[in-house]
């Protein structure tokens, strides 16, 4: 990465692919219960743009209303039945929506930004309503305080579908505190996206496990960098 992104918080593209594919593989190392992400490339025609298009994914995250925690697909069976073979499941009655995260690089901010989509259990789409009802005190509480985190309805880049979004606004800003002070010294595309994920991820009540982010952050990730956004 050049010196301008590390200086000014930003990301570049190619850097935003480096960075990607990074979280894909700690994150797996991670055995975190959530699923894992993954890298989906996308090709233009005609292209138009020469770095590794595409976004990262997690899919299939379901929302526990009892505990208010987000858990994978194999965790959220209590019990199965063997009939003729075929395996049938017991969904548990407290877990009701489901919800995907997208990670897509914006080009005019060159900046990561979360997308994500809630839905029913019978498939019918959140409101906005119904996901702060999901989220926990914490994310209630930053998304209400912080002058940076706001949630928007917008296009979805590559799906042409409507999501929620957190609005870059402020990103490069931010980062540029926390690269200066909890990232100084180590390297920077890699621990880019978790660094960034463990603040935005807040927001949405979806948890970055602590061993990646003790291998990006030093004594500093105890600051008040998140919470005071």
């Amino acid at each position: 990465m050049g010196d301008q992104s590390i200086c000014d918080g930003s990301l570049s593209a190619d850097d935003f692919y480096v960075a990607a594919k990074s979280l894909c593989e700690l994150w797996q190392s991670a055995n975190t219960s959530l699923p894992n992400w993954t890298w989906i490339p996308f090709k233009r025609i005609p292209t138009g743009i020469s770095c590794n298009e595409g976004y990262l994914s997690l899919e299939n995250v379901f929302h526990v209303k009892s505990s208010k925690e987000l858990v994978s697909s194999q965790d959220l069976f209590q019990e199965e039945q063997t009939v003729d073979s075929a395996t049938v499941v017991q969904v548990p009655s407290s877990v009701i929506h489901a919800y995907d995260f997208h990670i897509i690089y914006s080009f005019s901010y060159r900046n990561p930004v979360l997308y994500f989509h809630g839905h029913k259990y019978d498939g019918q789409p959140l409101a906005l309503d119904d996901i702060q009802e999901d989220l926990p005190e914490y994310s209630l509480k930053l998304i209400r305080e912080s002058k940076w985190t706001f949630i928007t309805f917008e296009e979805h880049p590559y799906l042409h579908q409507p999501w929620y979004m957190l609005h870059p606004c402020g990103t490069s800003e931010w980062m540029k505190l926390l690269i200066g002070g909890a990232l100084h010294g180590n390297p920077y595309p890699a621990n880019y996206l978790v660094s960034w994920l463990s603040v935005v991820g807040q927001a949405v009540g979806l948890r970055v496990p602590s061993s990646l982010t003790s291998s990006c952050f030093n004594d500093a990730s105890s600051s008040s960098i998140g919470p005071s956004l």
